[in-house]
C-alpha cells in the first residue's frame, strides 16, 4: 500500500509542477490570463469542509477528490460493486453539474478498487456514464482497503465550459 501511495504521491507532484511551469512559462510571454492560473479551493467557501476540498478549481479545470458510492447520509449503495460504481458516478455527475461542467467534460479518471478482480464489473458500470466517442483518459489499480470500506473511490479531472 506504501508503494501505491507513493506512487500516486509521485504522479500528483509531477502534474502539479507540470501546471505551474506552464502557467509560468505562458506569464513569461505576456499571455496567462488572470482566470488560468488562479486555484479556487471549495474548502475556502465552505467552513464546514471534511478535511479536503470536494473539488478545486485551476483556470478551467476542476479536479475533483475521491467520492465513494455513498447516498446523502453517507451510506454506501447496498449490493457490491455494481451499485457501488453508479453511486459512485452519480456522485460525480451532481458536483461536475453544480459546477459548470458535465460527464461529457471529464478528461481523466482514476478509479481505485478494494479487489482488482473487480474491475470487469466496475467497467461494466463505468461505460454507461460517457459517450463512446469521449470516454475519458483512465487508470485504475487495485489497493489494500478503501474508506468506510467501499469496493471502489473515482476521482476525475473535467473541463469548466
Amino acid at each position: 500500500m506504501k508503494r501505491v501511495y507513493s506512487f500516486v504521491g509521485i504522479v500528483a507532484v509531477i502534474c502539479f509542477l507540470s501546471v505551474v511551469t506552464n502557467a509560468q512559462k505562458k506569464e513569461e510571454r505576456g499571455t496567462a490570463s488572470s482566470q488560468s492560473s488562479t486555484a479556487e479551493w471549495q474548502s475556502a467557501a465552505n467552513p464546514n469542509a471534511r478535511t479536503l476540498s470536494e473539488f478545486v478549481r485551476v483556470g478551467n479545470i476542476l479536479y475533483l477528490s475521491g467520492k465513494l458510492g455513498t447516498d446523502n447520509t453517507n451510506k454506501l449503495a447496498a449490493g457490491g460493486i455494481g451499485p457501488e460504481t453508479k453511486q459512485t458516478l452519480e456522485n460525480i455527475k451532481a458536483v461536475l453539474e453544480k459546477n459548470g461542467s458535465s460527464m461529457d467534460n471529464v478528461i481523466k479518471c482514476t478509479v481505485m478498487l478494494a479487489d482488482i478482480k473487480e474491475w470487469g464489473a466496475m467497467n461494466e458500470v463505468y461505460v454507461t456514464f460517457f459517450k463512446k466517442e469521449r470516454l475519458p483518459a483512465r487508470s485504475a489499480f487495485g489497493t489494500s482497503g478503501l474508506v468506510n470500506n467501499a469496493r471502489v473511490e473515482i476521482e476525475c479531472m473535467a473541463i469548466v465550459k
